[in-house]
């Protein structure tokens, strides 16, 4: 492909995603087809000859189009969301094209440099404290990490390196390999699987602590766990405190599991993939009261920021935590001396590649700006207030617990069983998803805002396909008052009306 080519097919491209996104309601959200249908219909072999661009455009829109769940569709309610702009889409073409690796500053200084600025601005933005930020006095920084899982696990790896390092200034005679299967880490029952995951490649047994009735852990928790595992002479090192749990967005209490840490000098990591991004806006500022005391802290930016996947901004208060567990020299890694503090991100990191990720949270931050962005993660708030009062219109629903920002959590009053019933067949549907969690031993559907496309009008029309899911299993209780007329299934009244 030439440089006119290029072009061509560029703009096709960007011709195909707009139309793509204009016409995102038409789709089902789920695709209907069955598993390995790819698979079986793709040649065996490569192409051994190049094929033009127009003919691989269409491949696409025939072949692999058809089997995408639609992430960005007004109907896509499962999980959180994950972040997609055409300001971030902006972003990652220049990232994409440019195409330089920043492992080094003089690998590509302005990769480096920009990371700073974006992550210096997103922290303040966030309301971190100021020995988070890059542009700190102290040793703290912020980095772009690929996830939340990587992040857990860079957190876990420095904390076990910092663990090992103060009981051998200690002890310079232990046994550092013995030490190591002493540690331990710990997290709430809640946490995101990712959490269990990073103790399992970090080779660290990973303790779940059980939440309270609300979901999260409590310090007392916390600190009865330490006091049993140092009993039997094992050793706390690492605590994961969620913000925003995966199930239903419960918020640890910084304030309260931070004092335990640092009393028995534990590494206090933050998980705030989707939560965080709300601290944007002042009013949701105190989901992270309590965070001075955390040793990391994350945020997924390509969730609920409006940035593409992957962006996961992370923050350290000592950085030199991350460089001494990971720094590994090599002489053709020699970098340039200089006297103003520029940070060796691949000392940060566990790959020693990066991509070029800042670029496409600066187009965002500028195209948007901080309004902007708060007014998205307000918007998204007001709507699941709105679908909260829809569904608690019906009797035959009950919303628990109490909705938390983007997410709304319901069930059937009638028992688990037809509630996971009634999501199995909204699945089988295809015109909206969900996905499931439990609340106090009850099986609840979660409801989550995610797509930037959404309006109050498409809240509506997935809760009116709720509705009539709802009514081929229970019976309206009130026409007219559990819902609008135009979603009562009569049939599914009239075969009520006659079993009663």
């Amino acid at each position: 492909m030439d440089s006119k080519q290029f072009r061509e097919c560029g703009k096709a491209v960007i011709d195909m995603l707009a139309d793509y996104y204009d016409n995102i309601r038409n789709r089902n959200v789920l695709p209907s087809l069955d598993p390995g249908y790819l698979i079986k219909s793709a040649p065996e072999n490569a192409p051994e000859q190049p094929e033009e661009w127009e003919n691989v455009l269409k491949d696409f829109s025939e072949t692999v189009m058809p089997g995408l769940t639609h992430w960005q569709s007004p109907q896509f309610h499962a999980y959180y969301p994950t972040g997609g702009s055409y300001a971030s889409t902006v972003g990652s073409l220049l990232c994409d094209g440019i195409a330089v690796m920043g492992f080094t500053w003089i690998a590509s200084p302005a990769c480096t440099e920009l990371e700073v600025i974006t992550m210096n601005w997103l922290g303040k933005l966030l309301g971190l404290p100021e020995e988070f930020l890059n542009c700190s006095a102290g040793p703290g920084g912020g980095i772009i990490q690929g996830s939340a899982s990587e992040a857990t696990l860079v957190g876990l790896l420095a904390a076990k390196d910092k663990m090992i390092r103060r009981l051998l200034e200690n002890d310079p005679d232990a046994d550092e390999d013995l030490l190591k299967t002493k540690f331990v880490a710990y997290t709430s029952d809640q946490c995101n699987s990712s959490v269990e995951k990073a103790g399992v490649l970090g080779s660290m047994k990973m303790r779940l602590l059980k939440s309270d009735s609300n979901c999260k852990l409590r310090g007392e928790t916390l600190k009865k766990a330490f006091e049993e595992d140092k009993a039997q002479g094992l050793i706390p090192c690492y605590v994961i405190a969620n913000v925003g749990t995966t199930g239903t967005c419960a918020y640890d209490p910084l304030y309260e599991l931070g004092p335990v840490c640092k009393e028995e000098n534990v590494w206090l990591h933050v998980d705030a993939a989707y939560a965080g991004a709300a601290c944007v806006c002042l009013e949701y500022r105190h989901i992270i009261k309590g965070v001075e005391f955390a040793d990391s802290f994350d945020v997924n930016v390509h969730k609920w920021l409006l940035v593409n996947f992957d962006c996961s901004a992370m923050w350290v208060k000592d950085s030199y935590d991350l460089i001494n567990a990971f720094d590994v020299q090599r002489i053709y890694l020699d970098d340039v001396k200089s006297e103003v503090r520029v940070p060796d991100y691949r000392h940060w990191q566990m790959p020693l590649g990066r991509r070029f990720r800042s670029l496409k949270l600066w187009t965002v931050l500028k195209m948007y700006g901080a309004e902007g962005l708060r007014s998205h993660i307000r918007n998204h708030i007001s709507l699941a207030q709105h679908f909260v009062k829809l569904v608690r219109a019906d009797e035959r629903f009950v919303v628990e617990p109490e909705p938390t920002m983007g997410l709304v959590c319901f069930r059937l009053k009638n028992g688990d069983k037809l509630t996971k019933q009634l999501l199995e067949n909204l699945t089988a549907a295809k015109e909206v998803f969900m996905v499931a969690c439990t609340y106090r031993s009850r099986y609840v559907i979660r409801f989550v805002i995610c797509s930037r496309f959404t309006t109050k009008e498409d809240i509506e029309v997935s809760w009116n396909i709720i509705a009539r899911e709802a009514n081929r299993l229970v019976c309206p209780s009130v026409i007219g008052k559990s819902q609008s007329i135009s979603t009562i299934d009569f049939e599914t009244v009239s075969i009520c009306e006659k079993s009663k």
